[in-house]
Parts: C-alpha cells; sequence; structure tokens
C-alpha cells in the first residue's frame, strides 16, 4: 500500500528525520488557509495513489506567494490530472512550506528478498534517473556504513563542495541515512522507501518529498 506524502513525512518526523511539514487539504478554501498559517511561499502536490509522476502530470506548483496564487494552482492541478488520468482518485492537494533549495540526494530503502532491507544513497532529483550515481548498504548499519555510502558515489566531490559551490553537512546526512534504516527495522512492515529530493545544505538537510510502501 501506498501511504499519501502526508503520511509519509508524518511518520519520518515522528522516526526523527527531517522534513518539511506537509498538511492535506480536500478543498480548495482548506488549502488557503493551510498556506496562511503554514507562511508563504508554499507548494501544492496532488495527493493520488494513481499519479506516479506528479509534476510530470502537472500536479506540482510552486512558490506560491498569494492566497490568489494557491487558489488558482489548485484549480489548475484539478485541470491538468483529471485531463491527463480521467480515473484517477483524488484525495486532495498537500499543502507544505518551500524549502530553500540545496544540493538534491536521495536517501531510498527497498526489501531484497534473500538479504532483508537494503539502503540507498545518491544525487537525487532528476539526477538519480539520468546518472543512477548511487551505493547501497545492507541493515543494520553502522555510522562507518553510512559514511562509506556517502563517500562511494561518483558525485561526493560535489557534497564536498564543487568549484565554489556550497559544501553539504554530510556528518548530517550520515545521521539521516542510519535514522532511516533504524525506522525501516522497526517498522518491517515498509517494504520500500523514497526520500527524494533531499535538499542538503551546509547546515543541515530535509526531505522535501517523500514515499513509502507499506505491506498490505
Amino acid at each position: 500500500m501506498l501511504l499519501s506524502e502526508v503520511d509519509s513525512k508524518r511518520m519520518l518526523l515522528e522516526a526523527g528525520i527531517n522534513a518539511t511539514a506537509t498538511e492535506l487539504a480536500r478543498t480548495k478554501d482548506e488549502a488557503v488557509a493551510i498556506s496562511e498559517r503554514l507562511g508563504y511561499p508554499v507548494v501544492l502536490k496532488i495527493v493520488s495513489s494513481d499519479v506516479a509522476h506528479k509534476s510530470d502530470a502537472g500536479g506540482v506548483k510552486l512558490k506560491l506567494q498569494t492566497q490568489g496564487e494557491v487558489a488558482e494552482a489548485y484549480d489548475a492541478i484539478l485541470e491538468s490530472i483529471r485531463a491527463k488520468y480521467p480515473q484517477a482518485g483524488i484525495q486532495g492537494m498537500s499543502v507544505q512550506k518551500m524549502a530553500r533549495p540545496g544540493l538534491e540526494v536521495i536517501i531510498g530503502m527497498y526489501e531484497d528478498k534473500q538479504f532483508g532491507p537494503v539502503l540507498m544513497f545518491g544525487l537525487g532529483g532528476v539526477w538519480v534517473e539520468l546518472m543512477k550515481d548511487v551505493s547501497f548498504k545492507l541493515t543494520p548499519m553502522t555510522r562507518q556504513d553510512a559514511s562509506d555510502m556517502i563517500k562511494e558515489i561518483k558525485g561526493y566531490a560535489l557534497l564536498k563542495g564543487f568549484r565554489g559551490s556550497e559544501p553539504a553537512d554530510t556528518s548530517y546526512l550520515e545521521e539521516m541515512i542510519l535514522k532511516v534504516a533504524q525506522l525501516v527495522e522497526q517498522k518491517p512492515q515498509i517494504k520500500e522507501l523514497d526520500l527524494n529530493p533531499v535538499f542538503a545544505y551546509r547546515d543541515g538537510a530535509i526531505a522535501v518529498d517523500a514515499r513509502i510502501i507499506v505491506a498490505d
């Protein structure tokens, strides 16, 4: 069963994994009210288990600055999704405060039938599909394992700061990887997990999108 982004992030936050606070809006008025409470700018995303690639389907709107922009984005997302996925079940929209951009990485997990939970780390966003620059480790994990995962990817130079770019807080990323490993060990019903992207900063990191699949 695929959890919604809202439920996935709630699970992450309960496990001490930094993620953008995200709330479910079932109506346009709810989306506006949540946006006012969270503070602008905000992001709206479609919540539907029938829509795999939200951005490609027009199901994501970024940098919304006013009530009017949120209301307009809500209608535009619904129109786009209903045109491309007319049979999709729509639960509503997730509303989250816009995070400041950072270096995009991915932390993931899948369950191997023979070896159990396998953790993944690599460059995130569109890069994970284009470059496939990722490393893998089995659980249980040590701090050294997490450190090795980060250093094994080809893009490690980007994390250290490449040609004047801001370096990433690799110690914080190690902590995130370890907390994800602990989460999947404590909750064996989790069969697959993707935090993509995670924005990595000089002083921390935050998961801005999350996808968790649990056993029915």
